[in-house]
């Protein structure tokens, strides 16, 4: 029987941005538009109007005051550092300038599989999902080895193909992690929970996998072993919130909600710096 404790973490499998390793990616090759998030518009390819010869943000401590949210809830899911040290060799758009296309667009590919391992890593470390365990490092191993690959077979992977296998073993995960307590009454798959009421709501073993919580208020809910899958909770209130053994959450999430200093998030994720003390 494998080691449940021997698995790969967030961290080994460089699944943190770490922008000093990046060639500012997420501020060239990502389009936005004028909105709540960002206070202009800017096509894919071109650089954001605040980035610095040096790759730096120009406004990085004044982003959200100057209309651009948007930007500190992105998360690359260390994509960002993979393809500028690794994919690329550590040579910048800005160095040779005809690797600038291939570069933007291999980047949304290689978030995706990192977004994947971060998903698969998470259901190692959950010691009832330990009958899917194998397949789960199996399919970890191939995703992993793909990330590394060229641009050209970057660019060729069938993702939504993979994002289904991947997906089958997830479900199986929550299902084995939810347990009894995720019965029906509490499947909320995919529901509209935009602006509901939720306060103090025991959702534990709830599935919420796609929900939208848009500005739901779950202050003081209790979330623990709730799948969180793709559910939507930007605006969302998590003050006081329990989400410690929420499953398949991530930074990008939590970076979207609302939360306080007595909101619980579980040990993978970080306290947002503009969430209210």
């Amino acid at each position: 029987m494998p080691d449940i404790r021997d698995v790969p973490d967030t961290d080994s499998l460089g699944l943190r941005a770490d922008c000093g390793s990046c060639f500012a990616l997420c501020c060239v090759a990502l389009p936005f538009a004028v909105s709540a998030d960002f206070a202009i518009s800017k096509d894919a390819g071109k650089p954001c109007p605040n980035l610095r010869e040096d790759f730096a943000c120009g406004t990085h401590t004044t982003l959200r005051k100057k209309g651009f949210s948007g930007c500190t809830v992105y998360d690359c899911f260390g994509a960002g550092q993979k393809v500028s040290q690794v994919t690329f060799g550590g040579r910048s758009w800005r160095e040779e300038p005809g690797t600038a296309r291939a570069m933007f667009d291999v980047f949304p590919v290689v978030r995706q599989l990192h977004e994947l391992l971060w998903y698969l890593a998470e259901a190692l470390r959950l010691p009832q999902a330990l009958p899917v365990h194998r397949d789960v490092r199996r399919v970890l191993g191939k995703i992993e080895k793909l990330t590394e690959s060229t641009p050209e077979t970057l660019l060729g992977l069938d993702v939504p193909a993979l994002r289904q296998e991947v997906n089958v073993l997830l479900l199986r995960t929550s299902e084995l992690v939810r347990g009894p307590g995720g019965g029906k009454k509490k499947n909320r798959r995919g529901a509209d929970l935009m602006g509901a009421d939720l306060r103090g709501a025991d959702l534990r073993g709830a599935n919420l996998r796609g929900a939208y919580l848009i500005a739901a208020n779950l202050s003081g809910a209790d979330l623990r072993t709730a799948d969180l899958i793709g559910a939507d909770l930007r605006d969302a209130n998590l003050a006081g919130a329990d989400l410690t053994g929420a499953i398949f959450l991530t930074q990008l999430q939590v970076n979207a909600a609302r939360g306080d200093a007595r909101t619980e998030l579980p040990e993978a994720l970080t306290r947002p710096g503009h969430w209210s003390r």
